[in-house]
């Protein structure tokens, strides 16, 4: 395993993540969390902005990125939940999307390829982290994050957040949506089904 840390390998990285981040955050709502699992090499990983790549970034949040051009699956998944939803300000006025590790992970694969990991993959690599992940997790909620309901993205993500969960209370019911990329990967063909339990969901509705 590796990490990409974008922070520190691309100086732009921070200055995109503080344009989206005044654009879109600069007020004291009471947002709910959505919990991702770390992120992606080509999203994340590189705008230091959960679910979004540079195409993105530009074209929904009109923010530009000169020094990377990358598509991302989940975000492309995202960004059309989010205009269903009603747009970007309004859906980031209520909802504020992190993962409990900061850095994008990848694994080397057949022929030297590298591949998106994830914290979980490795049960060694989840222990030695656990406790980071908590303490991520809890300066995520000290922003000021409404911690009553939270959201996890991702079945096996979401069964590691109720093991970090049982053992230092952080919030109280966790709701489970289906990862963007098992959706883009393996439902594409019933993707508007999953966009609208995603809506119904986050609204409290389902």
């Amino acid at each position: 395993f590796q990490v990409i840390n974008p922070f520190m390998d691309n100086p732009e990285t921070m200055e995109v993540m503080q344009q989206f981040y005044h654009k879109y955050y600069q007020d004291s709502n009471n947002r709910k969390f959505i919990v991702g699992i770390n992120p992606s090499r080509h999203g994340a990983g590189v705008t230091g902005i959960p679910f979004t790549d540079t195409k993105r970034l530009e074209s929904e949040c009109g923010i530009k990125m000169h020094s990377a051009y990358t598509h991302e699956v989940s975000s492309v998944f995202m960004y059309e939940m989010i205009t269903q939803f009603g747009g970007v300000s309004a859906f980031y006025e209520e909802f504020y999307i992190n993962s409990p590790f900061p850095l994008a992970m990848v694994r080397k694969a057949k022929g030297d390829q590298w591949l998106n990991a994830n914290y979980y993959d490795n049960a060694v690599l989840f222990e030695s982290l656990k406790d980071y992940m908590i303490m991520t997790l809890k300066e995520h909620i000290d922003m000021g994050l409404n911690t009553s309901e939270v959201f996890v993205l991702g079945v096996k993500n979401a069964q590691f957040i109720h093991k970090l969960n049982k053992d230092v209370k952080l919030f109280g019911d966790i709701k489970v949506l289906e990862h963007p990329r098992y959706i883009q990967q393996y439902k594409f063909k019933e993707k508007q089904i999953y966009i609208d339990k995603y809506i119904l969901t986050l609204s409290g509705l389902l």
